[in-house]
């Protein structure tokens, strides 16, 4: 299917949602702009960050075996994008993106065997990688008399130099711009298996602490705590092993299969506590990263097993905050943002929803931790009622690294961004006040930093072979990717057949997004001057960030 032909199908999506759930057309003279919109009293954001949520796990974005009409209706109340991604495509790394307006292979904590730069998700005993005293997103907000605060998945670190999971886990989330914390600490696949307030672990006892034991390989204590996640692929069970003991109320609170329900609730409650100040939520779930632990109310709801079933709750964990704002009369003044850390990673759940009839990336090439399109090409919806008009769909390039820069142009606070950020104001596009391309390049980083890419306008340079994420070639293999991958959904690419990237496939790769969006084609050798081109800009964007 062509690029029109997707954009047709888009627009008679959104006429049938819209008829199905009443919405009428706002006038265009409702639609303010980015000067009036600043004017006005500082609006609320409620940022919903989902967790390894592939292009086409929503049905704006082509899936059909599962259902999303709360995400679906925020489409159609509002403006989704189809050129959007997260920078990086991997967890922390755009996370960290997100909250301080800068590229990840700027990081100067946390990587493992790199002087500088965030390229993987955190190892359990990281230190906290956003710096104390840089500005961010969160502190941006808070001098401008926001509350703030981060409810879900954090994976940014805690404390410095190396987290030893002792009380207090400071610095963390309350010294990088929120008020208030409530999550796993890490991520729903790893240990320690348990909940954070702000600075303590929940149900933390100080008689029986929470103690870092290491990973068992390395040590002889084997008094841990064991696992209590309920569903995890047998491929991955090395992981399932706790690194840790002690603990043992903190361990019980833990229930994977509630955490979606119980960070809706806390959100809520949040929200309903500091609704009389404008607010800015974080809200970063877990849906729908491994395991697939969906509360019993959701599991067999969809046609694709566990994984759509977990869409299915992250569907109902919007639909939850959408309706808390209706009914308390602060959806007219809140900017909604839905978007993904990454493109959906192509593990047992993957694979069973492939198997389905299922594209978790739709036919984007490649999945998490790799370049390729499918790694970082995210759903992304802005909703803003009588600021951005319903319906709307845009092909502006934005990235996560922009939040900054655009929240802070949102309140007025152009004098707080950093003369060398890498996050641009693309606030114009979120409300529709421009037809103009407003950025124009991006820096792409997915696991392996040889494969750093760039896009400049409708150019994507990748300057080694593959796509720099998982290497597994085995379907058993947890960390599937790569051509084997992209061979089992039916992919193509000029670089490979059967599963295996070809011998003599070129050194790099470029590609034509615009004519040709799937990467199906490395022109590599067809326009060796756009090659040189991209490759000496890529080069001296390195330089400069990591000089």
């Amino acid at each position: 299917m062509n690029c029109s032909r997707q954009y047709l199908t888009r627009f008679f999506m959104f006429a049938i949602l819209c008829i199905l759930s009443g919405c009428e057309q706002a006038p265009k003279d409702e639609i303010v702009t980015t000067e009036k919109a600043t004017e006005e009293k500082p609006p609320n954001i409620i940022f919903i960050l989902a967790d390894d949520l592939g292009y086409g796990d929503v049905g704006v974005y082509g899936a059909t075996k599962i259902k999303t009409p709360n995400i679906d209706k925020l489409a159609s109340q509002g403006r989704m994008f189809t050129d959007a991604h997260s920078v990086s495509a991997v967890c922390t790394p755009s996370r960290y993106a997100l909250l301080t307006g800068k590229y990840p292979m700027r990081a100067k904590k946390g990587a493992r065997n790199q002087e500088v730069g965030v390229w993987g998700p955190l190892p359990i005993e990281s230190e906290l990688i956003i710096e104390t005293d840089e500005l961010t997103l969160g502190k941006m907000l808070q001098n401008k008399g926001y509350k703030t605060a981060a409810i879900g998945k954090w994976h940014l670190g805690f404390k410095q130099g190396q987290n030893d999971w002792q009380m207090p886990l400071s610095p963390g989330p309350l010294d990088v711009g929120f008020d208030y914390y409530y999550g796993v600490p890490i991520v729903n696949s790893a240990p320690p298996y348990v909940l954070v307030e702000n600075e303590t672990v929940v149900e933390h006892d100080p008689k029986d602490p929470l103690v870092y034991l290491g990973p068992p390989r390395s040590r002889t204590n084997t008094e841990v705590q064991p696992t209590p996640i309920k569903e995890f692929p047998k491929e991955a069970s090395q992981k399932t092993q706790n690194h840790f003991g002690g603990a043992l109320a903190a361990h019980m609170r833990y229930d994977d299969e509630q955490l979606g329900i119980e960070f809706t609730h806390k959100a809520i409650d949040w929200i309903d506590a500091n609704k009389q100040d404008p607010f800015f939520l974080y809200f970063s779930t877990t849906q729908v990263h491994h395991p697939f632990t969906p509360s019993p109310k959701f599991k067999g709801t969809s046609e694709i097993g566990l994984y759509g079933d977990f869409v299915h709750e992250l569907d109902w964990m919007v639909g939850e905050l959408m309706t808390y704002l209706e009914e308390n009369d602060l959806a007219d003044n809140t900017l909604v943002v839905f978007t993904s850390d990454n493109g959906g990673m192509l593990n047992l759940g993957g694979r069973n929803a492939y198997e389905a009839g299922h594209k978790i990336n739709g036919d984007l090439l490649g999945f998490k931790f790799g370049v390729w399109e499918g790694g970082h090409r995210v759903p992304f919806i802005a909703r803003w009622p009588g600021k951005i008009g319903p319906r709307e769909t845009s092909d502006q390039l934005i990235s996560l690294v922009d939040m900054y820069s655009t929240f802070a142009s949102l309140t007025g606070q152009e004098n707080a961004v950093p003369k060398d950020t890498n996050s641009i104001n693309v606030l114009p596009a979120l409300l529709g006040t421009t037809t103009n391309q407003l950025r124009e390049e991006l820096v792409i980083a997915p696991r392996q930093p040889k494969n750093l890419a760039l896009r400049d306008g409708k150019w994507v340079y990748i300057p080694a072979k593959g796509s720099g994420g998982f290497r597994g070639s085995k379907p058993s293999a947890h960390a599937w990717g790569g051509a084997a991958a992209v061979n089992f959904v039916g992919g193509v690419n000029s670089d490979m057949a059967d599963g295996k990237l070809l011998p003599d496939a070129p050194p790099a790769q470029l590609y034509d997004i615009a004519s040709d969006p799937y990467q199906s084609t490395n022109l590599y050798h067809t326009h060796p001057e756009i090659v040189e081109r991209m490759e000496a800009k890529l080069k001296a964007i390195i330089a400069k960030e990591q000089g």
